[in-house]
């Protein structure tokens, strides 16, 4: 979706959109990145600190309520005060019965022009999380965390049936359209890599257009993919959507017996991975 200046005319027009989708059957609702507000990590701008809040607080309280009402799992990534001079970029699995199942923090900040993200967030501290909801086992990666395989397939060898992104990524306003689909496809075909190397579907939920005056196009996208890499949907890069998709966990456990990729992992061999570091120019 594309998001206001207004953070409660964001909130409420994601509870208008989270019925339309528990309306259509919708088990499980993700939503994009930090989705109560523009993004604002295009600038260093000590004011935006004033738009984070504590988890539990007002707006997980409002999904709370909501999720207990639909008897649906939402999936909601904040802006977290966690402690005075502390901010995370944090998502939280509410479960049908309303509960907050807890929290994940975003492991991988980036520092690019138009993503100054570290400016404002700590790094995770809480590790990758797998949460049981009441109707798949979740795992939770945000944005960032795309271009890393070892995120994906540490959640997945901890139970995780389906791997969710919110995410918020986008082109700049002056590249020509052969870098931007590039670039697009670059991060679409990173996560079904995911996908494959895991045997798990990946549902990654973007921003759409232009907010404020900002040099960035969100790039929308969003998509769905299944265990083997197909993809099950795929968003359009300039209208919002409201989409239901049916994801068959039956087919994910299939592919795994037959594939054995996790049983045979050699994790004796792996070890160098630790000290390997790569010197930038």
């Amino acid at each position: 979706m594309k998001c206001s200046e207004i953070k409660n005319q964001n909130l409420e027009k994601v509870i208008h959109q989270i019925r339309e989708a528990a309306a259509k059957g919708a088990d499980i609702i993700c939503l994009q990145e930090l989705f109560a507000t523009t993004y604002f990590c295009d600038v260093e701008d000590y004011s935006n600190f004033d738009l984070a809040e504590t988890i539990p607080g007002p707006t997980s309280e409002s999904l709370g309520e909501l999720a207990r009402e639909l008897n649906i799992v939402i999936i909601a990534s904040l802006f977290e005060k966690r402690a005075p001079g502390i901010y995370h970029n944090t998502a939280i699995v509410i479960d049908a019965d309303g509960r907050c199942l807890g929290k994940y923090r975003k492991m991988h900040i980036p520092d690019d022009p138009g993503y100054y993200e570290k400016f404002y967030f700590t790094p995770g501290d809480l590790g990758f999380k797998v949460f049981e909801t009441k109707f798949a086992k979740v795992g939770l990666l945000i944005c960032w965390d795309q271009w890393f395989p070892e995120a994906a397939r540490i959640t997945s060898i901890m139970g995780a049936e389906i791997l969710f992104y919110p995410t918020a990524i986008g082109w700049e306003r002056n590249q020509d359209e052969v870098e931007n689909q590039d670039q697009y496809a670059a991060w679409q075909i990173s996560q079904r890599g995911h996908a494959i190397a895991n045997s798990i579907p990946v549902v990654s939920v973007n921003r759409v257009g232009y907010e404020k005056d900002g040099v960035t196009q969100f790039w929308g996208g969003s998509f769905v993919s299944s265990g083997t890499g197909k993809l099950l949907y795929l968003a359009s890069h300039d209208n919002e959507e409201t989409i239901v998709v049916p994801v068959n966990l039956a087919d994910s456990r299939i592919i795994q017996r037959r594939k054995f990729l996790l049983n045979n992992r050699r994790v004796e061999t792996y070890k160098p991975i630790l000290n390997i570091l790569i010197d930038g120019d």
